[in-house]
């Protein structure tokens, strides 16, 4: 069989489909996600153990293929002859090949066209300090950060160093110098990538991912010693990201981080992908900016008090998650049962609904 061909074949239905999501898995025809639901491709046959394997395969390179067979699972982006990209994740699943894989679009978006909030034009605009998006996965954090990188692209003449495992979205230069590095394939870490960026003169640092201490460690000095940096977290909430982060440290380093993070946080914006009533997803998000009481609430260890600050800064462009449902609930663009099971905290959302 030729391997390549008929992944071509499916890949094609995925993006005339508008699929967010491609699903290959052993004894089962392939699976498309289209608005959030998953699709079977019922006019597509069956995929054996061997054809499953044989079209990972035609995706992965000589080193990728090793890795995949030594560590039982690979990340990589695949260029779709320079149609479209895709984030890729072969894994092994009762001893036979499977693949994830999900659709970057090709076209950069802006902050209007993803729905998000204006307020975010003004971390663009920051010369140094961490801004952190969080959500969970799946939930836009990389398109939210492509579309802050790319504005920063387009209005400044900087040096940026992204490092992402694996490279989603490729830019091209205007006024700014973007260079994309990848981890395993361009560095061996986001650590190590991180401690070298300071030797490469860039202006701006965007953190894929903050995966363990030592990259949220150096992260943090980055932002500290005059750099503007964007990274990612898994948290659902701005005062879980501040918690996530001091946890990671040991007890008695944790008094200096919350000073360090005080001092150096820009902001969090905590997003969810919500179904929109007329189809396809509007994002909700908080939006939490590191003012001078967030900063003393910060190293006073009173994260728990964020929320009440949040609320109340409306004016300075901070949305709470529950003030973000109601707007999209009042303008009907999503439905009240929705908003309740998305909110961490549906009373108070009643509240605001009334």
């Amino acid at each position: 069989m030729d391997y390549s061909q008929n992944l071509n074949k499916i890949l094609d239905i995925a993006i005339k489909e508008d699929a967010s999501d491609l699903i290959i898995s052993a004894n089962h025809p392939p699976v498309i996600r289209v608005t959030g639901k998953l699709i079977t491709l019922v006019k597509e046959k069956k995929i054996s153990p061997a054809d499953s394997k044989g079209l990972a395969f035609a995706l992965l390179d000589e080193s990728k293929k090793n890795k995949l067979l030594q560590e039982k699972e690979v990340d990589f982006s695949y260029d779709y002859e320079s149609k479209e990209r895709f984030r890729v994740n072969a894994f092994f699943q009762r001893g036979n090949v499977s693949l994830a894989l999900r659709l970057i679009s090709s076209k950069i978006r802006t902050i209007e066209e993803l729905n998000l909030p204006p307020v975010l034009h003004e971390f663009t605009k920051k010369n140094q300090g961490l801004l952190l998006v969080t959500g969970a996965s799946g939930q836009g954090k990389s398109t939210t950060l492509a579309a802050l990188i790319d504005e920063i692209n387009h209005t400044r003449a900087f040096h940026i160093i992204t490092i992402e495992d694996p490279i989603e979205y490729v830019y091209k230069n205007d006024k700014a110098v973007v260079e994309q590095r990848e981890v395993s394939l361009d560095t061996n870490s986001f650590a190590n990538a991180l401690r070298a960026s300071f030797r490469q003169n860039p202006d701006v640092i965007m953190v894929g991912e903050m995966r363990d201490l030592e990259t949220i460690s150096t992260t943090i000095t980055a932002a500290e010693t005059g750099h503007l940096v964007f990274a990612t977290l898994h948290t659902s909430s701005a005062p879980q990201a501040i918690h996530r982060i001091i946890d990671v440290f040991p007890s008695e380093q944790q008094n200096q981080i919350r000073f360090q993070l005080a001092s150096s946080l820009l902001g969090v914006v905590a997003k969810r992908l919500i179904p929109r009533t007329s189809g396809g997803f509007v994002p909700a998000c908080e939006v939490m900016i590191c003012n001078t009481a967030v900063a003393n609430l910060i190293r006073e260890n009173k994260i728990h008090e964020i929320p009440a600050v949040i609320e109340t800064s409306l004016k300075e462009g901070m949305i709470s998650l529950n003030r973000s449902l109601s707007d999209l609930v009042k303008k009907k663009e999503i439905s009240l049962e929705d908003s309740v099971n998305y909110s961490l905290n549906p009373l108070e959302l009643k509240n605001l609904l009334r």
